[in-house]
């Protein structure tokens, strides 16, 4: 892939918040988009989650609710897909390491898994949406997620219903420095 093919990916990437209600994802695309997941990078390869994949339709809008019953994220419940994130144990070394350091490294590798779906799910022809919002518990409760486990994530995804925005950014100099803060 050429850098200007990815540099077009992620620029076309965007947070989609309007989903086609009538438009499954193709099994294969979503597959292709967890494969992307699954492959990320982690701190010592911990590979710190578990994707709990909503495909049904009636579980998928009982998740969007979940996402929206807060007050946020209605359009949730339209999406034909949900990958919800669990955190799983760190390995000895990533854990060992955060200590050190004084981090907690499975955070910033879910961060990156998000990334690869997002990015993955825009390479298909998809939308997508990463969800921090939304009833912790009555998601796990939904899926049988146990509760000792930490849902981080929903990330939502489908077919958009509305054509793409216009990407806002700060400009380079107000988030990019070199050699000195």
């Amino acid at each position: 892939m050429a850098y200007t093919d990815f540099l077009q990916l992620v620029q076309a990437r965007q947070s989609d918040r309007s989903y086609d209600k009538e438009r499954p994802v193709e099994p294969e695309k979503l597959e292709r988009v967890l494969e992307a997941a699954r492959l990320a990078p982690s701190a010592c390869n911990a590979q710190p989650w578990r994707f709990v994949v909503i495909t049904d339709k009636e579980l998928a809008q009982k998740a969007g609710k979940a996402a929206a019953g807060l007050g946020m994220n209605k359009f949730a419940k339209d999406a034909p897909v949900h990958i919800l994130v669990v955190e799983e144990s760190a390995n000895i070394t990533s854990l060992l390491g955060g200590k050190v350091k004084g981090k907690h490294f499975p955070l910033i590798d879910i961060g990156i898994v998000a990334a690869h779906i997002s990015l993955a799910a825009e390479a298909e022809g998809l939308g997508s949406c990463i969800l921090g919002w939304f009833d912790e518990k009555e998601l796990k409760q939904l899926v049988g997620i146990p509760a000792s486990k930490r849902l981080l994530l929903d990330i939502v995804i489908g077919y958009p219903a509305k054509e793409k925005r216009k990407k806002i950014r700060k400009p380079k100099e107000k988030v990019i420095s070199y050699n000195r803060y």
